[in-house]
């Protein structure tokens, strides 16, 4: 919690990283349910201890807050931990961090916390209710000024629907490597059941599949389905590159749908890279090549001509909260203006890497329009030929491939792909296919 709050780490990754292996799968488990629980109801954990406290939660030392912030998830949120030993704990956690000073306003608050405080099954209610961008932001734990946008741009109940979706534990789906894999991981103990957009997603009941042989020898991996359906959006191509490939989730997808092909995966950070390089190796299949490469996809150290070019550009993430919700406490809207002209810059780099016939595919995770459509508008507006090709026929195309298996909700905005948290069953993205025609 300290190195997500101090160093801008994101939970998910130090969950996954060799620190805490160590961890039995119980302590695991609930190591992971008391982060990510705090990140995802941070605001309102910080108004009940507020309610609580004489002191100012900004002038509380950090190691303080965040241990009244534990101890206020768990007697609040988790009903198998008693108050009793989450009050002791937090005292301890504060010990521990040499700020002993501080046990007994520790103790106090969470007394007077565990004594009334009002659950979160009634706070959704209110919500509900009052209909109101600022009771649903406050109830549902998210800054204002995201809730009013998405208001703006899909109206209350997808805002609500995309706020309450980020506020719970997201299914964890998988993508299958070869008819075999299933098989194979139900043989481990895990359950399964059907994808719900992608027909070759699978979605996990129970298990851990990162610990299986299975996922460990390649045949699957972890990527939501949403992700799985931009890179299936990329098509077919022999000559394929990816500009901001890591960690390689979509970088493997279009390899396994292109065997034989080339494929050029780039990545700004070397450590990244590096990372990205273990990944593909680590699943490779024999006819398929991978060239990862460390490099600035604004300006790529070749100028060669590829028939697909997936432009997966850095994005504010908004689409992601339900999984690293720590991004909505970072994030300001003076934060947009920068990545949109970042994600343009990239968008021209890669229009200019696709041959005659051939697609850029543009995508983000993210639920801001300034980082989705008007970037391509933009972007087309600096010249060259092309059009943007409608998402929905390409839809209907991996429909009738048998790739596409969803038939709710549409999945469309306009020309673009466009999934919504709450709405749809994956994370929010948004694809544009730019063709070049000349």
């Amino acid at each position: 919690m300290l190195r997500v709050e101090r160093e801008s780490s994101y939970a998910a990754e130090l969950l996954r990283s060799r620190t805490y292996q160590r961890l039995t799968t119980v302590d695991h488990a609930l190591a992971t349910e008391l982060v990510m629980g705090v990140l995802r109801w941070r605001s309102l954990l910080d108004t009940e201890i507020g309610e609580r406290s004489a002191q100012v939660l900004g002038k509380l030392d950090l190691e303080v807050l965040t241990a009244l912030r534990l101890g206020v998830y768990q007697i609040g949120w988790l009903s198998r931990i008693p108050a009793r030993a989450a009050i002791d704990e937090s005292v301890e956690l504060v010990k521990r961090a040499r700020k002993r000073s501080a046990a007994g306003f520790v103790n106090a608050v969470l007394r007077k916390v565990a004594g009334g405080m009002r659950r979160v099954e009634a706070a959704r209610e209110v919500a509900v209710s009052d209909g109101t961008a600022e009771t649903l932001a406050a109830h549902s734990a998210h800054p204002l000024w995201l809730v009013e946008r998405w208001i703006a741009t899909y109206g209350m109940d997808a805002a609500a629907a995309i706020c309450w979706h980020d506020q719970a534990v997201p299914v964890t789906a998988i993508r299958l490597r070869s008819a075999a894999a299933e098989e194979a991981l139900r043989a481990e103990g895990i359950e399964l059941a059907a994808g719900a957009v992608m027909a070759s997603a699978r979605r996990v009941l129970r298990g851990n599949v990162a610990a299986t042989e299975a996922f460990r020898a390649g045949m699957c991996g972890i990527q939501d389905e949403g992700s799985q359906l931009v890179a299936a959006l990329v098509g077919r191509g022999e000559r394929i590159l990816d500009c901001c490939a890591a960690p390689g989730g979509k970088t493997l997808a279009m390899r396994d749908r292109n065997s034989g092909a080339e494929i050029v995966a780039a990545e700004i950070h070397p450590h990244r890279a590096r990372m990205l390089k273990e990944n593909v190796s680590a699943h490779g299949d024999g006819t398929t090549k991978i060239g990862v490469i460390a490099a600035d996809a604004r300006g790529l150290p070749f100028a060669a001509n590829f028939d697909r070019v997936l432009a997966d550009v850095p994005c504010s993430g908004t689409g992601t909260l339900a999984r690293n919700p720590e991004i909505k406490w970072r994030l300001t809207s003076d934060d947009l203006p920068d990545l949109k002209n970042l994600q343009v810059a990239i968008l021209r780099a890669a229009m200019e890497q696709v041959t005659a016939g051939g697609r850029v595919i543009y995508s983000t995770c993210s639920l801001e329009k300034e980082e989705n459509e008007e970037v391509v508008e933009q972007a087309l507006a600096g010249g060259g030929s092309f059009r943007v090709v409608d998402c929905g026929k390409e839809l209907d195309r991996l429909r009738d491939e048998g790739q596409l298996s969803w038939r709710g909700a549409d999945l469309t905005r306009g020309a673009y792909l466009r999934t919504l948290p709450g709405l749809h069953p994956c994370d929010g993205f948004f694809a544009g296919v730019l063709e070049r025609i000349g």
